[in-house]
């Protein structure tokens, strides 16, 4: 799953280092939606606002995390 959340991210995202430690300060308004958006669609979740937290996205880790937690809340 992180390899396909990084394929999917780096294609979207060229100018963000996504193997930062630090990505959440890496990113504006509009990268951070471009990831929920994009995350949300891919694997068919509910991502919002809410979601956008420095711990959710403070590396690749952290957003397959977030992702787990969603599907397994979904099933």
């Amino acid at each position: 799953m992180k390899e396909r959340i990084h394929t999917l991210l780096e294609d979207l995202l060229p100018l963000v280092d996504l193997e930062s430690d630090f990505l959440f300060s890496e990113l504006d308004s509009l990268g951070v939606t471009t990831i929920l958006m994009t995350l949300s669609e891919e694997f068919d979740v509910k991502l919002d606002y809410k979601d956008a937290t420095p711990k959710n996205l403070r590396n690749l880790d952290s957003i397959v995390s977030m992702i787990e937690q969603k599907l397994a809340e979904k099933q």
